[in-house]
């Protein structure tokens, strides 16, 4: 005879696809690996290649000292959280920047809202996360600016947003100007960024 299982032995040790909520994510380890829940899906990474944080820093670094010699606002570095509209975990873009009238929604421990501007940078491991997860994320929440730096292709795509939806501005290689509408005046070449 087949013995009864009780609801505690069934129960899974982690919640399903769909279901994983902020209180899950605060029991992540930090161990170096990017957790981040979206629409209460899990999405893991290892921790960034090396010319993955070469091409970020160098971008990073640039994109910096811009916004603040023109007093344009404060751009952040990987890791800083950014609860987006009806995201109550916090996801982690490589690159943020808010213009200095929303500066307001940088808070003690969080972004509290759609940056101007965020930079992915891709890796082999999160390529279609960023260009179909994150993507669509940011596009919904209003993100208005969205750039993809692909250091395995040695090129940088801009997206801007219209009417909602994502439109690509242009894709950049070698020393083409890309050139950022959300922060303004910043222009920069691919070749700067992948000198590595």
């Amino acid at each position: 005879m087949l013995e009864k299982t009780t609801d505690k032995e069934t129960q899974l040790p982690f919640p399903r696809q769909g279901e994983w909520i902020y209180k899950d994510w605060l029991r992540f380890p930090d161990d170096g690996w990017t957790y981040e829940i979206i629409n209460g899906v899990l999405h893991m990474a290892p921790p960034p290649t090396i010319n993955h944080q070469r091409a970020s820093t160098e971008l990073v670094t640039a994109m910096r000292i811009h916004a603040k010699s023109n007093a344009l606002g404060e751009v952040l570095p990987a890791p800083a959280g950014v609860r987006l509209p009806n995201q109550p975990v916090p996801v982690q873009p490589d690159i943020l920047f808010v213009s200095q009238d929303r500066l307001n929604i940088i808070g003690t421990n969080y972004v509290e809202g759609a940056p101007d501007l965020i930079v992915e940078v891709l890796s082999p491991s999160n390529r279609t996360h960023d260009r179909e997860t994150k993507f669509n994320l940011y596009q919904e929440a209003g993100v208005s600016e969205y750039w993809l730096v692909d250091y395995e292709a040695k090129t940088i795509e801009v997206f801007t947003l219209a009417q909602g939806q994502y439109t690509l501005a242009g894709m950049y290689t070698g020393g083409d100007e890309v050139i950022s509408e959300a922060l303004a005046g910043f222009s920069i070449t691919p070749n700067i960024l992948f000198d590595f």
